[in-house]
């Protein structure tokens, strides 16, 4: 199936009752000529913070998330939020400190599960144990992703949350302290609608596209994570030149979801992610949230000089018209994502290599298992 294919005929028939609607967005677009007299006047750039480093800086301009699950590192560097995938999880379960977490999962499934991947729900249970451990560092919120092999099937995708959300609940964990991370598909979006609905808050990651940004949006999504250095990565190969920071595509990208989202009064949070250097982050300092890696957390805790903001509401108008991309606007949403030959290779790589860290994962823990 390729990249467009995937998005034509979504599936939204779900099982479980939800709670009262949201209002349906309008259908019609707002002109660019209506767009620009509904937009205020950019608003003046806020003061220089001082602080003793670049880092301490970013964390009165934005909020910072940790992009581990390394408890060592959340330890040290203090996070608002933090974040893990199945890379992170599986990166994690290579230290030995990891394997008490591993081995309470596998007793906790002992009972088994049929199936052709029955080790998934192990899978589950560890990355809800590293999860609950991380909740108890972080005074927001930890995000857990929903196996990236269900990221083209709605009905798979919301059970799956529920799953992790009872897991949770059965360490005690309050769900005030958890987003359910699923990947930015159409379908990914239409569970994330499903499961906001019902109060679970949504992490919509793996996003490249302005219309995957603005359908997140129009389903009330919590938070999208748009991935800066991925975007780079594609159009350095493609173009075969490097980017200054500052013109750097993934940057320009945030900043146009950016501007779109704080124009239209949308408060699905942008967390820009997925960097390549601390030049990316200088960038889209003030972005709402901004998960960054251990490695370029230290560098920006070695930088002493100041760090002006680079993004704040109402610092430039957006440059897109209003479009619906709600449920009802798929044909929209398949024309513009689908002419956007970067985010269709990226999101179809992105899905495709966080299933193999989660077969991998799956390996690790048949073999912790006897199988």
């Amino acid at each position: 199936m390729s990249a467009v294919q995937s998005f034509a005929t979504p599936r939204v028939s779900l099982a479980r009752p939800a709670a009262a609607s949201r209002p349906a967005p309008s259908a019609a677009r707002l002109s660019v000529r209506a767009k620009a007299s509904t937009q205020q006047a950019p608003v003046k750039r806020p003061e220089t913070i001082k602080a003793a480093n670049q880092l301490e800086a970013l964390k009165q301009m934005s909020k910072v998330v940790a992009d581990t699950g390394e408890i060592d590192a959340i330890k040290r560097y203090k996070p608002y939020d933090c974040t893990t995938n199945p890379s992170l999880v599986y990166k994690a379960m290579q230290l030995p400190e990891y394997e008490t977490y591993l081995r309470e999962a596998i007793e906790s499934e002992k009972q088994g599960h049929k199936g052709a991947r029955p080790q998934a729900y192990v899978a589950d249970r560890l990355a809800v144990n590293i999860g609950a451990e991380l909740a108890k560092l972080v005074p927001g919120r930890v995000s857990t992703e929903v196996d990236a092999h269900l990221s083209h099937d709605t009905r798979a995708t919301v059970d799956k949350a529920l799953r992790l959300m009872d897991l949770y609940a059965q360490k005690g964990v309050d769900p005030e302290k958890i987003y359910i991370k699923i990947a930015s598909t159409w379908e990914g979006i239409r569970a994330a609608e499903e499961l906001e609905r019902q109060g679970i808050a949504c992490n919509l990651t793996l996003i490249f596209s302005f219309a995957q940004a603005g359908a997140c949006a129009d389903a009330g999504a919590s938070l999208i994570s748009p991935f800066v250095g991925r975007i780079l990565d594609w159009y350095k190969k493609s173009e075969g030149r490097d980017y200054a920071p500052h013109e750097d595509p993934g940057v320009v990208s945030v900043k146009r979801i950016y501007a779109y989202y704080k124009a239209y009064g949308y408060d699905t949070i942008v967390m820009a992610a997925s960097f390549r250097n601390v030049g990316e982050i200088r960038e889209l300092a003030g972005c709402d949230n901004i998960t960054i890696s251990p490695g370029l957390l230290g560098e920006l805790e070695a930088a002493t000089e100041p760090l002006p903001y680079a993004l704040w509401p109402g610092h430039a108008p957006a440059e897109d018209e209003k479009y619906d991309l709600s449920a009802a606007g798929f044909e929209t949403f398949q024309r513009l994502h689908g002419a956007d030959q970067m985010a269709l290779d990226k999101l179809a790589e992105g899905i495709k290599n966080f299933a193999a860290d989660q077969d991998k994962l799956e390996v690790q823990i048949a073999k912790a298992m006897g199988l």
